[in-house]
């Protein structure tokens, strides 16, 4: 089942005099938190409105709405922040890492069982799904089109065509 809030980051210190916060984003670039005007705490039940972001060195720097001094900010420190789903903006074919922890991976071909997705990790060229099975066997999967086929979000399933060599054991 999805999460309607959704992880986005932490806020990790202070930044200047007047309330602002600095935070590290767990998007896949910082930008991606800019078109948010709000942003919950509290794993999502508590609303906060940003005046103004701001990326800076791979970090975002957050104005919260009733966050004027650096006393208040500090009592913010180490909070996670949360989107809500329904705000966010994907393109097609897109879906969020966290939608994909627990999906089935089956080979389109087969229809054998290769595990559970644990952690999806970029490479720099593309992303990583890291998979395991029920005796425990870990196998990693590279995200490109030749080999993940079809992702049913909905369904918790992604269908592959391994690559020759892949998952010989």
């Amino acid at each position: 089942m999805k999460k309607q809030f959704l992880e986005c980051g932490k806020i990790v210190t202070t930044h200047g005099v007047k309330g602002e916060v600095k935070a590290e984003p767990w998007c896949d670039t910082p930008d991606f938190l800019l078109d948010f005007n709000t942003l919950y705490l509290d794993k999502g039940t508590l609303a906060i409105n940003i005046e103004r972001i701001r990326v800076h060195k791979n970090m975002v720097v957050l104005k919260i709405e009733g966050v004027d001094t650096v006393e208040q900010a500090v009592s913010l420190r180490n909070k996670v922040l949360f989107i809500n789903r329904d705000d966010a903006v994907l393109e097609e074919g897109e879906c969020f890492v966290q939608d994909l922890i627990g999906a089935v991976v089956i080979d389109i071909d087969t229809g054998r069982n290769y595990g559970k997705i644990y952690d999806v990790r970029p490479t720099g060229a593309n992303d990583v799904y890291y998979l395991r099975d029920e005796q425990g066997k870990e196998r990693l999967v590279p995200v490109i089109d030749q080999v993940v086929i079809e992702k049913d979000i909905d369904g918790g399933i992604v269908k592959i065509r391994p690559l020759e060599g892949l998952f010989d054991d």
